[in-house]
């Protein structure tokens, strides 16, 4: 169901309550991913890390993507790891549709490969990347990171991949360099809604240099051991932990270095209930609910108790520093 914004008519999704039936079956076993090609060199090299994997039972069946177990601060968050069924049936991806399981049900249209990955800007040295670069670029890590969204929902993926900072810091960003732009694939010939109303194509998200360059935010290429599934973002998408998730770009094709702030999907369409800095923020509602409590996917009945949500979904130890001085009440 779409209900009317306040804004020029916006049509916006209204947030469900209600976890939907798994209706995606049949998932990609890992001779089907290889034989696209998608993974071949890079993986090559992996054969020890294959080994490894190969003696856990990998919940997806897709392409193994193990990673080794993360130093970075705050990078293994204790809760209970969602289950993969649900964190790969319960999406938001709107180039797949607006209902949170019509991803999982039309996301198999996505090519992932070829795929490269532009980085261009105000940096010394742009490139374009072969995914299979991006993935040996540095080494893999596994990460459990919380995932919350604006609806009002969460959960707890293990992710694989690493800190941005380590492909920023080759590209070697310019004095004048103070955001990053992701813009991300838009192809309407394997992404059944991109060309609808419900936003401006293709998707693009941002951050401020220091928030990329944080160790916290990763470039994913996994989840649970494995490549990413097409629902959720493969072949490469951005994680930023404490921000609320549609921050956290996926498929992206584009990373842009520029001097001011850039526009972003959300905040272009509604910009008085999506905010440039969207950090998680118990004490900053949405402008049509509250963002004091959560409802952990797959942990709760649908009656039962929500959680408290909580500042900076609970990394403020570890990234509060970035927002010193700052009203977050204004910069949301």
């Amino acid at each position: 169901m779409l209900i009317p914004s306040r804004q020029n008519g916006f049509q916006h999704p209204q947030s469900s309550e209600i976890t939907p039936r798994a209706v995606y079956e049949g998932r990609r076993d890992m001779l089907r991913w290889m034989a696209t090609g998608a993974a071949g060199a890079a993986l090559a090299s992996w054969a020890s890390r294959e080994a490894m994997a190969a003696q856990v039972a990998r919940p997806g069946k897709l392409a193994a993507l193990p990673g080794g177990k993360s130093a970075v601060a705050g990078a293994m968050a204790m809760d209970k790891v969602t289950d993969y069924k649900d964190a790969t049936t319960y999406n938001n991806y709107y180039e797949f549709g607006v209902d949170k399981s019509d991803p999982a049900r039309n996301a198999h249209t996505l090519k992932t490969s070829p795929w490269t990955v532009e980085v261009e800007g105000l940096v010394n040295k742009p490139r374009k990347f072969a995914i299979e670069d991006l993935l040996k670029l540095s080494p893999q890590e596994e990460r459990i990171y919380r995932l919350r969204c604006v609806e009002g929902w969460s959960m707890v993926i293990p992710w694989v991949g690493y800190s941005l900072s380590e492909l920023i810091k080759r590209v070697e960003p310019q004095g004048s360099a103070k955001y990053v732009q992701f813009v991300t694939l838009a192809d309407k010939a394997t992404m059944p809604f991109v060309g609808s109303s419900v936003l401006d194509w293709p998707y693009t998200e941002g951050l401020r240099l220091d928030e990329a360059m944080h160790p916290l935010t990763l470039l994913a290429f996994g989840m649970y051991g494995e490549v990413l599934p097409n629902q959720n973002g493969a072949p490469v998408r951005l994680v930023v932990p404490w921000k609320y998730g549609f921050k956290s770009a996926k498929s992206i094709v584009k990373i842009r270095f520029v001097e001011k702030e850039p526009s972003t999907a959300w905040n272009k369409a509604a910009a008085q209930e999506y905010g440039f800095y969207s950090n998680v923020n118990p004490n900053v509602d949405h402008p049509r609910w509250s963002q004091a409590s959560e409802r952990r996917i797959g942990e709760d009945g649908l009656f039962a108790k929500k959680r408290k949500t909580l500042l900076f979904n609970g990394y403020e130890e570890q990234v509060g520093q970035l927002y010193a001085g700052m009203d977050l009440k204004k910069n949301y």
